[in-house]
This record gives C-alpha cells, sequence and structure tokens, in this order.
C-alpha cells in the first residue's frame, strides 16, 4: 500500500507576524511579487512598509484583480518576469492565494492568509475560475507553499464570520477523513490522478494525519465559542491561536494528507441553489457534514455533538440557515446528481452511494436540524 503525506515546508504563526515577512522573503532574493487585493494590501500596508525596510526588500504590487483565472495569472506572471522578482507573496484571501500558487508553480512561494476562513492556505492546489467567476478547473503543484506566514493579529480584526467559517470547514475534516480511511480511497497528497508520471497506483492517508484530522475535532470542541468570542472583541487569545491552527493548519493537513468525503461533495451540490451562494464555504460545508453524518447513519450522540458545536458558535445546522427555505423536487435532485458526478469526494465513503441516498440525506438532515434547533429555542 502506497501512502502520501504533503505539507508546507514551514508555518509560522503568531501576534504581527507579517513584521517578519521580509526575512522569508530575504531567504529567497530581494524582490517579491505581492499579490494582493488592494484592500488586503492596504489593511496591512504599515506592516508590509517595516518589514521591507527592516530586511531590505521590495515588495512588487500587482493590483490584483480578484478572480483566479487563467488571464490574471498570465497578467501576474508577465508581471513577476518584468520585475525579475525572486518569489511570490500570496497575501488575503482563497483567490489571492490561489492565484499566488498559480503563478509561483510551486517554487518560492510564501502564503500570507489575512482571514482563517478555510484551509487552503497550507495546500499544493487552487482553483481556477473564469473572468466572470465560473468554475473553470482544479490546479495542483509538485509541492506545497514554502512558508505559510499567519499573523493572529490581523486575523482577530476581521469579520468574526470568517472565522466562524473556517470552524465550518474544519469541522467536516475528522468526519471525512475518517470516512476516507475506512474506504482505503486516495488521497489529494498523492498525485490526483492517481495514475500519472509513471506512478502505477494511488496513495492513500497516513496514520499522522488521521491524528491531525482528530485532534482538529477535538480543538473546535474545545477553543471554538471561546475564539468566536476573542475575534468578536478583536483581541488575539490562546483559544484564538489555537483555532486559526485548527482552521489552517490542522484541518489544511488533514483534509489534503487525510481526504474528503461528502461533506464536500454535498457543499458542492448545494451551490447549485441560488440561494446559497451569499453564503461562504465553510458554512455550507458544516451543513454537508451533517449530511454526511445522516447518510452514513452515525450515532444519535455524534450527530447532537456535531450540532450543539454548530449552534454554540453560529453555523448552519439546516438549509434555510444557508438561503433555502424552500426546495423543489427538480432542485434537490440536481443539488444530489452534481454531489455523485464520478469526480467527487462521496465516492470516497465506505460504502456505495447513489443520487437517491444523498437526496434523501440532504432532506433528512435539514428536517433533524431543523427540529434541533427549533427545541434549543433558537
Amino acid at each position: 500500500m502506497r501512502k502520501a503525506f504533503i505539507s508546507p515546508s514551514k508555518y509560522v504563526q503568531g501576534e504581527n507576524e507579517l513584521l517578519n515577512l521580509g526575512y522569508f522573503v530575504a531567504s529567497f532574493g530581494k524582490s517579491a511579487l505581492l499579490i494582493a487585493h488592494p484592500d488586503d494590501a492596504a489593511r496591512v500596508k504599515s506592516k508590509l512598509d517595516a518589514t521591507s525596510e527592516k530586511f531590505g526588500v521590495t515588495f512588487v504590487e500587482s493590483g490584483f484583480m480578484g478572480e483566479c483565472s487563467r488571464q490574471e495569472v498570465a497578467r501576474l506572471e508577465q508581471i513577476a518576469a518584468d520585475n525579475n522578482c525572486d518569489c511570490i507573496v500570496g497575501l488575503g484571501g482563497g483567490k489571492a492565494i490561489d492565484a499566488a500558487k498559480c503563478v509561483a508553480k510551486g517554487e518560492s512561494l510564501i502564503i500570507c492568509p489575512t482571514i482563517a476562513a478555510t484551509d487552503a492556505p497550507t495546500s499544493h492546489s487552487a482553483v481556477l475560475y473564469t473572468p466572470e467567476g465560473a468554475f473553470d478547473d482544479y490546479a495542483y503543484f509538485k509541492q506545497s507553499p514554502s512558508v505559510v506566514l499567519v499573523d493572529t493579529t490581523v486575523i482577530a480584526n476581521a469579520p468574526t464570520r470568517f472565522l466562524v467559517s473556517g470552524m465550518g470547514d474544519a469541522l467536516s475534516t475528522y468526519f471525512e477523513a475518517r470516512a476516507t480511511s475506512r474506504s482505503y480511497s486516495r488521497v489529494n497528497a498523492g498525485l490526483p490522478s492517481g495514475v500519472r508520471e509513471g506512478l502505477t497506483a494511488p496513495a492513500f492517508g497516513t496514520n499522522a494525519a488521521m491524528a491531525l484530522a482528530t485532534l482538529c475535532y477535538e480543538m473546535l470542541l474545545r477553543d471554538g465559542v471561546k475564539a468566536k468570542a476573542a475575534c468578536d472583541a478583536n483581541v488575539v487569545t490562546q483559544a484564538l491561536e489555537n483555532i486559526v491552527e485548527t482552521n489552517i493548519l490542522l484541518s489544511g493537513l488533514g483534509f489534503e494528507s487525510g481526504g474528503l468525503a461528502a461533506a464536500h461533495a454535498i457543499h458542492d451540490g448545494l451551490t447549485a441553489l441560488e440561494g446559497t451562494h451569499h453564503y461562504f464555504h465553510g458554512e455550507k460545508v458544516a451543513f454537508g457534514t451533517i449530511a454526511q453524518l445522516v447518510l452514513e447513519n452515525a450515532p444519535t450522540e455524534e450527530l447532537n455533538q456535531v450540532m450543539d458545536f454548530c449552534l454554540a458558535v453560529g453555523l448552519p445546522v439546516c438549509l434555510a440557515d444557508i438561503g433555502v427555505e424552500s426546495m423543489t423536487a427538480e432542485e434537490l435532485q440536481e443539488v444530489a446528481e452534481k454531489a455523485c458526478i464520478p469526480e467527487e469526494s462521496i465516492h470516497a465513503m465506505p460504502f456505495p452511494v447513489t443520487v437517491e441516498e444523498v437526496a434523501a440525506a440532504v432532506q433528512a438532515a435539514d428536517r433533524i436540524g431543523s427540529a434541533y434547533k427549533a427545541s434549543k429555542g433558537l
């Protein structure tokens, strides 16, 4: 059996950590292409100026256009070439980070998330969109970022909803890794197709990845509510530090080396519904996790524990919580079919899954979540 585990070369997290960014840029050379939305760059300008002066490095601003599209990547590549940039810095949210990954192509890449809304910063993959914002394709690179640098002061001052969304994304990590382990399904830490570049078998998850995924869930239950309170107050506490690490590092390593299953596939299916478009990735994944637990007939105690956590931090537990007040039979069918396309992660579940079973699980999860929320007087 082949196993695989992938991670960034270095992960650094702490208060005002962006003041040390110049040190890491200097390890590659004298200049870095800064891929960041102008608003994100403006939020941390004083820190960028300070670290640039302290370590004698230059940030070449790119004016990121907002979409990680092939056209935008080509434009950014040209700027990097014209300015002889020694490394790439991706600063901000998911699309700026993904654009930086595409420009760097697995070399000399520093990722600086300004929110902890997803587990994407540590991964060796990116999502490409059209210039209009529609999904285009996935891109995979030979290695994860060289450095992931997380400034928790910046994250504490971002809207709390981003942190909570990150907890929703992280919530699925343990349950999807558990399902993938039970089914002996491949993980993204190996080559995405399972058979490329001469390799003749897919790679499965490691015990280390399962341990990290388990810790991810444990940390959410222990510190999630306290971290939300800290972020509401725009302060950094140990609980906030722990949840930032959970959302970005534990969940990132857990999903990529432990595997994805039904929760993310159901999320992908839910994107077919117009009402969900105003909700964050992690918010929809939280409901997808509940639907996965229903699909696998998890113990009631486990399901209730997950819903208690969601209600405590403000994550969705039913379809109305993600903007779907009603759904036609045709819409439900579309969601289930989209979740079950051949390349989806739902086929990592440890049993065959049909479109009809997914539709039933979504309906049942919605009813269970709605009733549980009502029983709590919410």
